[in-house]
């Protein structure tokens, strides 16, 4: 290695050059023969959106750490690349695209729509995760739009059907009006908002008063099944049994009594609707009501909504409630906190219908969900509580029936005879009802169908994703099921870690993986969450472009596993600067090393000796870090290694050594290769580029770094009393360096006399030569005790505010000695006698103040004393 061939600065444009080496030599492929432990990661496959955000950043970066951590373990790696495509992202895209709806098109050409684009989205990203530096196996890539995986998933939908865990029924559902769709209870998201409480009179029936309602769904007056009331409101006892007229419409509804109304919301009178909430759906149930639609798919009123059929949903509330002031109906209107669903995707509010739809029975299995769950190791360990609390507050069933086109069709036809549900068989899938014909006649002898023509969730795609990495039902899948590890955010345990828990379990018997670390989100340095709309989002290249992808891989590594995250510039600068600081120490570093660095120490430095101890001391610490997926201990300790210890502190102890030719120049030399190497192995997982960088121009092998490159622990260096006598060193040479500094003499500029008092003399001695060669010292001793100094005093001057109240006209005369006669005389007949007489009057020690003086050695030398910032040792310096 030559240093005149190492750029003078960092250059993190040429990462790109790096990765395609990386692909080239296939370092990261998974071999699967079984010669190594294999770890699996089950990979979250993204949407392909085009844009990698920050939020996918922090996820692949925890992800990456680990799949390189533990191949330089000697692992077999398993990091597959997978790719959600089916779904209402991929489809609401489209719509906007072409300005369509998914109905104005064939569905076939709808279809075509959303693959170019998941294609073209798929690409972009797949370029954006090399500059990341992720090492995913690519030949393990999934695509779930795919033929091969299509048929895994309608596959394990013939499965769960066969298990009565699939099942099709009338049933109430979460909807959403924009989308037009189904989607589960996990795919709502709530949002704070203030609506308006309409107090509405229901007038009885029997024209013996009215029922005060206080609603914030006027617009469902027309679907209104029943008014209800607490059974022990004395308020309405006299209700109880009788009937009351809908305002607008004039048809009667019974009151009923249940224990279940909040007798503190509005008035305590309810309408039940079909639906307003999951309230509702609960009272018709419980009473057998009817059902009444009010909505429909498009979120516009019904006929049964009468003149205001046709409206949406917010113009006939406007409506309704002007209606409802000009009949005398509504008595008033107050403010009200309301926490409203809202579709994950497009953010409109939901709706409940009753529809005809597709389910798997989750509740069936949410004990086994929560005790598969249990036996996992979750990383930090309370996100596991949010799985079980889901699970526990399940009161549907999964809706896995979707009214879009973009997805995997259910595999399902009806008999056109006897209505029977048909499947196909095995091997025909996969199939699209739509377009194919089963390969056997119904039962009843018929062959002709109808199509389903609903797909699935595309959850039902991504929740199978330990066996699709697997290659279930392929010969050998079990070899690598279960997963080792599924990373994921917070925001997706009630959807991904419950369904996949649900589905694999049910299909194999067996949990899908052994350990779950959840990661957070990321957020502006604004403080809220990354968003468009509020103008705080920071794109990954805009980083990558200006510090480079290791720098923002520091960022995300330097963060606790389920926290949420604040993106910060000052800290991508920080990191960046970090590995400038490193660069330009391994470059001054590299104009010393040659091809015959030795293999050992061979001299017993201390100093070096130190080095070595807290190297091996980081290797534990960094270890133990990684293997409990702690990122930020492991980076922070780096940071502190490399920037205190090594670079600030070890390499100016033996740059002395570097320039002289002596018997511990080699162990110097020696052990600076040993710590950049082993160093950079620690940083390998979090900065590869950087890492791999540094190791080529030291000559060493790219792909032995990554695989298997894990630096060896060296316990016999680990030694607290060389840590502890080292330290001395260092503190007494970082004193002195900060001396030199304050007095501006240069640190190459020698100095005359250092004695060094402290009671471990021997301790302090092992190191006097690095002490004195490093600081330039002519003559150094290590004394035990204390210095033998005397303070002379070179001016002093009177405390005015003291002398001329005190001694009036006589003042004068006191500051015209104290001007006139040697400070140290004077100041020595003070010490003595405790004060001067000057004629008819004397001064003591308050009245004067010490203005300069200089410490004094026994020997006449003026000394300056020293204590050193962390041991309080002193040093007597004579320039």
């Amino acid at each position: 290695m030559k240093s005149n061939d190492i750029p003078k600065d960092y250059d993190h444009t040429k990462e790109e050059e790096l990765q395609d080496l990386w692909q080239k030599d296939n370092t990261y492929r998974f071999i699967g023969d079984g010669t190594k432990p294999t770890y699996i990661i089950d990979t979250p496959p993204p949407y392909p959106t085009g844009k990698l955000h920050m939020g996918h950043v922090l996820n692949w970066v925890y992800m990456d750490i680990i799949a390189r951590y533990k191949r330089m373990n000697n692992f077999d790696v398993l990091f597959p690349q997978g790719w959600d495509c089916h779904g209402l992202p991929t489809e609401v895209k489209v719509e906007e695209i072409h300005n369509i709806k998914k109905n104005d098109v064939s569905r076939e050409t709808f279809r075509d729509y959303c693959i170019d684009l998941t294609h073209e989205n798929i690409e972009k990203m797949r370029l954006q995760m090399r500059k990341m530096g992720y090492s995913q196996d690519w030949n393990h890539e999934y695509i779930t739009m795919l033929p091969e995986n299509k048929k895994r998933t309608q596959l394990s939908f013939l499965k769960l059907y066969n298990q009565d865990m699939i099942y099709q029924d009338i049933h109430p559902i979460n909807w959403c009006p924009r989308c037009e769709t189904a989607i589960a209870f996990a795919e709502v998201e709530y949002s704070d908002n203030t609506t308006k409480l309409n107090y509405i009179n229901f007038p009885a029936a029997d024209g013996s008063g009215n029922a005060t309602i206080a609603t914030t769904r006027p617009e469902l007056l027309c679907a209104c099944v029943a008014v209800v009331v607490h059974p022990d409101d004395e308020r309405y006892k006299n209700l109880h049994g009788k009937t009351v007229k809908l305002p607008i419409y004039g048809r009667e509804v019974k009151i009923i009594t249940d224990d279940t109304v909040d007798l503190e919301y509005g008035t305590g009178v309810v309408m039940i609707c079909t639906f307003g909430d999951k309230t509702d759906v609960e009272w018709v149930t419980r009473y057998n009501l009817d059902i009444i639609n009010a909505i429909d798919e498009k979120g516009e009123m019904l006929p049964v909504a009468g003149k205001y059929a046709g409206m949406t949903i917010k113009e006939c509330r406007s409506s309704i409630i002007e209606d409802l002031k000009e009949e005398g109906y509504l008595i008033k209107q107050e403010d009200v906190d309301q926490n409203v669903g809202l579709c994950w995707r497009c953010k409109t509010p939901i709706e409940i219908m009753t529809k005809k739809q597709w389910f798997v029975a989750a509740n069936k299995m949410n004990e086994d969900i929560v005790e598969q769950a249990k036996s996992m190791r979750w990383v930090p360990g309370h996100m596991y509580q949010r799985l079980e609390n889901w699970a526990h507050s399940m009161d549907w069933d999964w809706c896995i029936s979707r009214q879009r086109i973009f997805a995997t069709p259910i595999p399902v036809w009806y008999c056109d005879d006897c209505h029977k549900v048909v499947l196909p068989s095995v091997e025909q899938l996969p199939v699209d009802p739509t377009i194919d014909k089963p390969d056997h006649s119904c039962s009843c002898g018929c062959n002709s169908f109808t199509p389903e023509e609903d797909v699935l969730d595309t959850w039902m795609d991504s929740s199978i994703t330990p066996l699709t990495i697997a290659n279930w039902p392929n010969e050998g899948w079990e070899n690598v099921y279960p997963a080792t590890l599924r990373p994921q955010g917070h925001d997706i345990i009630r959807t991904w870690a419950f369904y996949t828990i649900l589905r694999c379990y049910a299909l194999t018997g067996e949990k899908p993986f052994d350990e779950i670390v959840v990661n957070g989100m990321v957020f502006g340095e604004d403080g809220h969450k990354m968003s468009k709309s509020l103008g705080n989002v920071i794109a990954p290249e805009e980083v990558i472009e200006e510090y480079g992808a290791d720098a923002l891989r520091l960022w995300s590594a330097n963060s606790v596993p389920g926290a949420d995250v604040p993106f910060g510039w000052k800290d991508i600068k920080h990191a960046y600067k970090f590995l400038r600081k490193f660069w330009n120490a391994f470059r001054f570093i590299s104009m010393h090393l040659d091809e015959n660095v030795s293999d050992n120490l061979s001299e017993n430095n201390i100093i070096d000796k130190w080095i070595l101890s807290k190297l091996n001391r980081l290797n534990q610490t960094v270890t133990q870090a990684f293997e409990e997926y702690n990122f930020a201990t492991a980076e922070q300790a780096i940071y502190d290694f490399v920037w205190h210890d090594f670079c600030d502190e070890y390499i100016e102890a033996v740059k002395y050594r570097l320039y002289e030719d002596i018997d511990s120049t080699s162990d110097a030399k020696y052990t600076l290769k040993t710590v950049i190497e082993t160093t950079l192995a620690l940083m390998a997982p979090i900065t590869p580029f950087f890492a791999d960088t540094v190791n080529q121009y030291l000559g060493n092998d790219s792909m032995a770094l990554h695989q298997g490159g894990w630096p060896e622990l060296n316990d016999e260096l680990i030694n607290d009393d060389v840590e502890i006598v080292g330290s001395y060193a260092i503190d007494i040479i970082d004193e002195l360096r900060r001396y030199k500094s304050s007095k501006g003499i240069p640190l190459n500029q020698p100095l005359n006399t250092v004695n060094i008092y402290t009671t471990d003399v021997e301790k302090v001695e092992l190191t006097i030569e690095d002490i004195k060669n490093t600081n330039k010292v002519d003559n150094i001793t290590v004394v035990n005790g204390k210095p033998d100094l005397h303070e002379k005093v070179l001016a002093i001057e009177p405390v005015m505010s003291k002398v001329g109240p005190e001694f009036k006209q006589d003042a004068k005369k006191i500051i015209d000695y104290i001007s006139n006669n040697n400070p140290e005389e004077i100041a020595k007949t003070l010490d003595e006698k405790g004060e001067v007489q000057v004629d008819n009057v004397a001064f003591t020690n308050e009245h004067i103040t010490v203005v300069d003086s200089e410490l004094v050695s026994k020997t006449g030398e003026v000394v300056d004393i020293l204590k050193t910032e962390k041991y309080n040792i002193l040093l007597e310096v004579q320039q």
